[in-house]
């Protein structure tokens, strides 16, 4: 069954039937849209509430963020955050699958159907324009029909008045006949034209109408199913996060099964051990000593010791420091001391080992440098079209400089932390440097100079690696890359390499210009990190 069958005369309602379907399309994407908002609000609302109680600490050495239950109360807070993520998500699928989307194809039936409507109006007046040149034919033949009558009956009269002329006679008939001709005429033409009205209509209605009204309905049915498919499209929207959305709150119970009060516990313990010993029993002062042997020193001729018998001769040690109000000297905060000597002995080797640690790593670091740019002083050297090897004096004197400041100060914080009773497990550094001459410098772990030295300082730069290669294990390739440029490699440490050539990377540039590879028949080297390009695996 179809519209331009069953309502050929119902062209209102089918137009009033359509408007209403495509309101009802404009409702919902408004009710989206405003679905939308919500989501978006939430989101921004729960992002909010997660920046607010997740407060960035300017330091990692707060004594919360070991502990277990703080920490897994971070972990809800970015499990939030990523659910406020996937809100986003669901309001930014809703906007982009139904209300944009949606919108669009609105506007396209809107269109379509002022253009069926347009053409269904075409029609209708060209019918009612046919209409009316039929009603014109019409009345014309009918009036000129009532004229010949006239004419006939006048000459029929004139004929048989014997008063008249034979010409009056004749001109009676004349006129009788001409409109006589010019009412067949009429008729003709009115036949003509009730006969071309006819087949308008029947074209109108049986064709034109219905083929309008068929589309229409094509129209409406394909509305009401891009309708159907935004409604499941807002169902599946947040079906499609709901997994992620349920890891996320997986992550928070498994946040709060992770808290382990035991070892939190053992953290305040470790945190704020202070090492002193429990203060022991409090010694009984006898007052009266003071005055009894007060007469007897008198008599004797021994020198007089001079005793207070109201001083203390200890401090209590108090578990609670606001047992008194009253302003006292120790209830000053201690100066904070380089050697940490405010802190508990516990707290204080903790702190000492802590930084003694972090100098080794900056040394390591600086150490690593200077051994770097000995090494491209050394191929800028041998090979002068790379670089300018004096233009590397500046850095080398200032790592060198930096290597000895830190090496002052890991002695330094070693003696405290002897003294402190900590056992001085410091990290291991390589105790390769350069000078600013670029020659190898060999030094002792503890900082101190050795006498040994290396006759060629060419061959103390690359000795290093050499050993790496022979000693270590084959480590796997983390990329490749691809020559740009020919690169000789006569230096020890490099390797030769062809434009286009590939090769596996072992090491990446570590600020130094220079990049790590191997051949596929084993053979590693150095090779300049501007000649190739890289790519590392994912």
């Amino acid at each position: 069954m179809d519209w331009g069958t069953e309502l050929w005369d119902q062209y209102d309602i089918i137009e009033k039937h359509t408007q209403s379907g495509l309101e009802l399309v404009e409702k919902y994407v408004k009710f989206a849209k405003e679905r939308t908002e919500i989501e978006q609000n939430y989101a921004k609302q729960l992002r909010n509430l997660s920046k607010k109680y997740n407060q960035k600490r300017s330091s990692k050495d707060e004594p919360e963020c070991r502990l277990s239950s703080y920490q897994a109360f971070l972990d809800i807070l970015t499990e939030m955050n990523d659910y406020a993520g996937q809100r986003e998500l669901i309001a930014e699928n809703l906007m982009m699958n139904i209300c944009i989307d949606l919108t669009k194809y609105l506007q396209d039936l809107k269109q379509e159907r002022k253009t069926y409507l347009m053409d269904a109006k075409k029609a209708q007046q060209s019918l009612e324009s046919t209409y009316k040149q039929l009603d014109s034919s019409k009345k014309r033949f009918e009036r000129e029909w009532r004229e010949a009558e006239r004419a006939a009956q006048h000459a029929e009269k004139t004929d048989q008045d014997i008063n008249a002329t034979k010409a009056d006679v004749e001109k009676a008939k004349q006129q009788a006949h001409m409109r006589a001709h010019v009412a067949d005429e009429c008729k003709n033409d009115y036949a003509a034209q009730l006969q071309k009205y006819n087949k308008e209509q029947n074209q109108f209605y049986f064709s034109d109408m219905p083929l309008i009204f068929n589309k229409l309905q094509d129209l409406d049915e394909r509305r009401i199913q891009k309708l159907a498919q935004g409604y499941v499209l807002f169902s599946d929207t947040e079906k499609h996060v709901m997994p992620i959305i349920g890891k996320c709150l997986e992550g928070i119970t498994k946040a709060g099964t992770n808290v382990n009060e035991k070892n939190d516990s053992m953290i305040v313990i470790e945190q704020n051990k202070s090492g002193f010993e429990r203060p022991g029993d409090l010694e009984f002062e006898d007052y009266s000593q003071g005055i009894n042997r007060a007469s007897s020193d008198s008599s004797l001729g021994t020198p007089k010791v001079s005793v207070d018998p109201w001083k203390k001769k200890t401090n209590n040690f108090w578990l609670f420091s606001k047992r008194s109000k009253k302003f006292t000297p120790e209830r000053i905060m201690p100066t904070v001391t380089e050697d940490f000597a405010h802190l508990p002995p516990e707290q204080r080797r903790k702190r000492l080992q802590q930084k003694l640690d972090e100098i080794c790593k900056e040394l390591q670091k600086e150490v690593d440098q200077s051994e770097a740019l000995g090494k491209m002083k050394d191929v800028y050297e041998k090979n002068p079209q790379m670089g300018d090897p004096a233009s590397l004096a500046s850095q080398i004197n200032q790592t060198s400089q930096n290597i000895e400041r830190l090496r002052g100060e890991q002695s330094k914080y070693e003696t405290w932390l002897a003294e402190a009773g900590g056992r001085g497990d410091t990290l291991r550094y390589k105790a390769h440097s350069f000078n600013n001459n670029g020659a190898n410098d060999v030094h002792s772990p503890d900082g101190a100079y050795s006498d040994e030295s290396t006759p060629d300082p060419s061959q103390a730069i690359y000795a290093e690696f050499d050993d790496d290669f022979e000693d270590e294990d084959l480590a796997a390739p983390i990329g490749k890359c691809t020559a740009m440029y020919n690169f000789p490699g006569a230096s020890e440490g490099t390797i030769a390499m062809q434009e286009g050539e590939v090769l596996a990377v072992v090491e990446e540039d570590k600020g130094d210009g220079w990049t790590r590879v191997r051949r596929n028949n084993g053979d590693e080297g150095y090779i300049p990190t501007s000649y190739v390009t890289i790519t590392l695996n994912k």
